[in-house]
């Protein structure tokens, strides 16, 4: 769908300029005339709209690669949003928080982003989730991978895993890795496996600490 997206768009552009060409010369106009006694005017007009061609050469470099292609969820600037439009010029993207933003397609080619979806639909996410001192490791572990599995939006392929990674100041540190084809709105699906996760420490008396700090008074006499 998105590779036909870049033809479409791409055979639309050239179609246009074809057609402008073939319309001046049958009204009257000698193009080649035209475009040499505009020659020093085309200079100086390029010299003020430099980044306006930068952008529509990115354009038509964006949709010939498909580095970034329609409905692709890619990562700008800190920014996760789901390619809802390509033109020569802008690029129309949907973020998270349902907000359209336009940009140009500059930002996409000399930038660095992160495409979610570019060679796959799903990608790998994880929680994090810290336990007390005193808690059975490997009950937790257990948990930790039953409620991942039941967990709706997660594949079963790849499987689904923990980590232990860290003995914190505070707590034990888990991972729980998984993958999702459900890139766009994961973060419902991480809201939704903590809710679970935290019932089921409850349910197995595992608790899970608030940070803790020493204080030192000293006294003076």
């Amino acid at each position: 769908m998105a590779k036909k997206y870049s033809i479409y768009s791409l055979s639309k552009y050239f179609i246009f300029v074809l057609a402008s060409i073939y319309g001046l010369q049958i009204v009257g106009f000698n193009v080649s005339v035209l475009l040499a006694g505009s020659a020093a005017l085309l200079v100086g007009v390029g010299l003020g709209l430099q980044s306006i061609f930068s952008d529509f050469i990115s354009g038509i470099l964006i949709l010939i690669e498909s580095t970034v292609k329609v409905n692709d969820v890619i990562e700008v600037n800190g920014v996760v949003c789901v390619v809802k439009e390509i033109h020569l010029r802008t690029t129309t993207v949907l973020t998270r928080d349902d907000k359209y933003i336009i940009l140009p397609n500059s930002n996409l080619t000399t930038s660095q982003i992160v495409n979610w979806t570019h060679e796959n639909i799903s990608s790998r996410f994880e929680v994090l989730v810290g336990v007390d001192y005193s808690s059975d490791v490997n009950l937790v572990m257990e948990i930790l991978k039953k409620v991942v599995l039941t967990q709706d939006g997660i594949q079963k392929e790849p499987v689904p895993f923990v980590r232990f990674i860290n003995f914190g100041d505070s707590s034990l540190d888990f991972s729980v890795v998984f993958w999702s084809e459900e890139v766009f709105r994961v973060r419902n699906i991480q809201s939704e496996l903590r809710v679970k996760i935290f019932n089921a420490f409850k349910e197995n008396n595992i608790s899970i600490p608030f940070p803790q700090r020493v204080v030192h008074i000293k006294s003076q006499e």
